[in-house]
Order: structure tokens, then sequence, then C-alpha cells
């Protein structure tokens, strides 16, 4: 079964996202910020990572950034709202994310995101 650790640090979305993609049939890891992230993926490598770009601690654009210096191969989804100051995820494609996930979206959407992207090649575990 794949494991996905997911990075969102509001509950109810976290809470929404991680009950689709377990009844989806993943194995969910969650983190409510970057810096427990690093923390839960070094422990624990999984085979995807979907996480929030704006988030209290550690940002996820730094912790794409440090995941991808650290495990070049690892696969990643970011998921942000538009702003008008800056796409978070057009830089986000930059720090190293695979994928990019604007919110709101549906679940369906995610869903298929994730099996793409764990279908598109080998996992870090």
């Amino acid at each position: 079964m794949p494991t996905i650790l997911l990075v969102e640090d509001d509950d109810m979305h976290r809470a929404l996202i991680c009950s689709a993609l377990e009844g989806a049939g993943y194995q969910v890891q969650e983190s409510r910020n970057g810096k427990e992230a690093l923390r839960q993926y070094r422990l624990a490598p999984s085979d995807l990572v979907i996480t929030d770009i704006l988030m209290p601690e550690k940002d996820g654009l730094e912790t794409i950034r440090a995941l991808t210096l650290e495990f070049p191969d690892i696969a990643i989804i970011a998921m942000s709202e538009i702003t008008d100051k800056l796409d978070y995820l057009r830089v986000a494609r930059l720090f190293g994310a695979d994928r990019t996930l604007r919110k709101p979206f549906l679940m369906d959407e995610l869903l298929k995101m994730v099996q793409e992207e764990l279908q598109r090649g080998p996992s870090p575990t």
C-alpha cells in the first residue's frame, strides 16, 4: 500500500484530504507544518508528499527545498490558494515540486493526480 505524507496546517482540510486518501486505499501520515514533515520523512520516507505552501514554522516552499536537496528522487505535490502577490505554485515548481494543485480543488482531481504521480516512477522507500 503506497504511503503519503500529508502536510497541511488547517485541521479541517487535513482531515478531509486524509479521509479521501485513506478511502482510496493509501496509508497517510499527517503533519501540521514543514518542520514536523521533515522530521517524519527522515524517520519514515513515504512514496509521495502532498504539502500546503502557506504554513507556520516552516512553510511549504522551505519544506520542498529541504526535502528535494536531501532526497533528490522525492515525489511532491504542492497545493495553495491563488494570491495576488505571488504565484506560490509556480515557485513551488522551481523549488522541486513535481505537480501543483490550486485550492479549492475537487477530491477526484487530487486523487487522479496522486495516482498519476505514484505511477510515474519508483518510490524513494
